[in-house]
């Protein structure tokens, strides 16, 4: 293959450093992320024929404009920078963690006289505990109902005195233990707390035991009422603990077992979490990426990036196979646990060997039903888009279908939100939003011209630009405006359709694509230049996928709204202290982004930000108490 001059350049100055490396397509963008021991050897590996054999390597070799490079101290620092550029890029030929959301956690804030159990999908040093990754916040609310009835917290936002005149109805069946109203004092409220805490470790046998004790001595006292509601509690655990497989060895005391299953371009790794004994938990996790790589190497990237989320490294993790990079991750993995030692291997025979099959064949049915439901889904998506192209008279089945919304309260904070669809599937990398910024007061229709024309106005920005060709140091164009939509539902009746109509008209667009209204209250459907609307069956898959792509668009303007609110408040706040002025209060919350996490944050962490000093933390300390 006949490299650019630049790019050769580049292969011949690269340093035998140890270090990363970046890969970038002609748009700058970074498609791969690798690291090396020596980088010069590592990088012009890829440019030789042997390791163009390989398909995916050849497209990405194919895709290289330029490459850049970070030299380190060693190899350990290779591994975390490679991981943190993967987190911060999730370049395109990279094994990574499949979906860009955050897996749930439950917390337990420690930082508070009476702690609170939520639910949260960030991770951060603030001193609270941490139980997770789970991959369905369904099945964390769900363990959380189960545990409030043997560990009953509070979930209220009272400030805790002890001395209300009457609890809530939380209290009163049996789902607080009414700190409140002195019910329990505070160290009674802590042990309950620090019981779930040792329960989601693993930890079941010493609260059987302590609970065990407490009853027996509860009805010796002839505390009746005490020794049912414990007997209930012992009942409710002992129900979790038959579910629970026990492991016999006392070598599983904290394990977590890895295995791996594929299946067409697919990966599928399985975690067992073994705690105290016992298999507490499984969770499946998707890789993406994972084409023509080993499976040692998924297997690799998948502990890098689960293990850099993930609040708790078990002592031992056994895989299915051995990894290149072994005693380097244990090392990283060591340092994570705090410096405790944490052995990974690859069990051979026996118990372990057995509990590494059982994790790959529960992955590779994990795998099996989840294409069954994907076909299934992609049966519903196909038969709804061909429905919606019938029932509309659509010219094809829209294959792009773009929905828009606007949420505001009495006028302020106006926002517009806009969502896509590419083949019936939510395409989160493309929605945007839009702050409205010409319309006084509440005035949704104008505000839907005003999203319409930016829009457009930035799609015809990115045809000037292929237009002009490919300039260097030119930014591209946005792909969620360089492409236009099949479909285009306005979330409003005939009034929001007519304003919308008039945008595409002025672009030239009113003959190109097709737009709809949905009004809410009979969802019914509005079209152009048609008096009567029309209404698709209720069970139909057509009407359920416009409602869904409608619901997303309403929930992704009403979260954009919620959150231009409260930095609207924040600015109000900011005003009235001394020492703040437009410039610093821009950088504050640009920095922090909510009220909250500015009364929260250090003297120090206000000072570091940009334009603040410590006069000026000092002054924000002070009046936001």
């Amino acid at each position: 293959m006949k490299l650019s001059q630049h790019l050769q350049a580049t292969l011949d100055t690269l340093p035998t450093k140890t270090g990363c490396y970046l890969m970038k397509n002609a748009r700058g963008q970074v498609i791969y992320v690798g690291k090396a021991v020596n980088l010069r050897n590592r990088v012009r590996s890829y440019f030789h024929a042997s390791a163009q054999e390989h398909p995916r390597t050849r497209q990405l070799v194919r895709r290289i404009a330029d490459i850049e490079w970070i030299v380190v101290d060693s190899e350990l620092e290779a591994l975390i920078l490679e991981m943190n550029l993967i987190k911060k890029h999730q370049p395109r030929y990279n094994v990574r963690l499949k979906d860009d959301k955050r897996y749930p956690y439950i917390k337990i804030n420690w930082g508070e006289a009476f702690p609170k159990v939520t639910v949260t999908r960030r991770v951060v040093d603030d001193g609270s505990q941490y139980f997770g990754p789970y991959t369905s916040v369904w099945a964390v609310h769900q363990t959380l109902d189960v545990l409030r009835r043997i560990f009953p917290y509070l979930t209220c936002n009272r400030t805790i005195t002890g001395k209300d005149p009457r609890a809530c109805l939380y209290h009163d069946i049996k789902l607080c233990a009414g700190p409140c109203i002195g019910a329990v004092d505070q160290q009674t409220y802590q042990e309950i707390i620090t019981g779930l805490a040792h329960f989601l470790q693993g930890d079941s046998a010493g609260i059987v035991k302590k609970l065990r004790r407490e009853m027996e001595q509860a009805a010796s006292e002839l505390r009746f009422e005490r020794a049912a509601a414990l007997r209930d509690q012992l009942a409710a655990i002992e129900k979790i603990l038959a579910r629970q497989k026990m492991v016999l060895s006392s070598d599983f005391a904290d394990t977590d077992v890895i295995a791996l299953a594929r299946a067409e371009k697919d990966a599928c790794v399985q975690v067992f979490f073994i705690r105290g004994g016992k298999l507490i938990g499984r969770e499946y996790f998707l890789m993406e990426g994972a084409e023509d790589t080993p499976d040692a190497g998924v297997i690799a990237e998948f502990i890098k990036q689960f293990y850099d989320q993930t609040p708790t490294v078990p002592s031992q993790v056994l895989l299915p196979h051995e990894v290149e990079e072994a005693q380097i991750i244990q090392q990283w993995l060591k340092a994570r646990r705090g410096g405790k030692k944490v052995q990974i291997a690859i069990p051979k025979r026996g118990q372990r060997r057995e509990l590494v099959k059982m994790a790959a064949e529960n992955a590779a049915e994990t795998l099996k039903a989840l294409h069954t439901q994907w076909k299934s889904d992609r049966h519903r998506q196909t038969q709804a888009l061909a429905e919606l192209h019938e029932r509309l008279t659509l010219p094809q089945a829209p294959r792009r279908i773009e929905c828009y919304d606007i949420s505001n309260l009495q006028g302020t904070a106006m926002v517009g939100s806009m969502v896509v669809f590419e083949q019936g599937v939510p395409a989160k990398k493309l929605y945007r939003r839009f702050n409205i910024r010409n319309v006084t007061g509440p005035d949704d229709f104008a505000s839907m011209e005003e999203v319409l024309r930016r829009r457009f106005r930035r799609w015809q920005a990115a045809r000037e630009t292929e237009a002009a060709g490919a300039q260097k140091g030119r930014k591209p164009p946005d792909p969620s405006f360089a492409t236009l939509p099949d479909l285009i539902i306005i979330d409003g009746g005939k009034g929001q359709l007519s304003r919308a109509v008039n945008v595409l008209e002025a672009y030239g667009l009113a003959e190109v694509i097709p737009v709809i209204g949905l009004a809410k209250r009979e969802e019914e459907i509005f079209l152009p230049g048609r008096s009567a609307p029309i209404r698709l069956p209720r069970k139909s898959e057509g009407l359920y996928l416009v409602q869904r792509i409608r619901d997303e668009a309403h929930r992704f303007a009403i979260t954009a709204h919620r959150k231009r609110r409260s930095r609207l408040g924040l600015a109000s706040q900011l005003d009235a202290i001394p020492g703040i002025g437009p410039a610093r209060r821009k950088a504050l919350l640009q920095h922090f982004g909510s009220i909250e996490a500015i009364r929260q944050a250090s003297e120090a962490e206000l000072a570091d930000v940009p334009k603040m000093n410590a006069r000026a933390a000092a002054a924000i300390k002070e009046h936001l108490q």
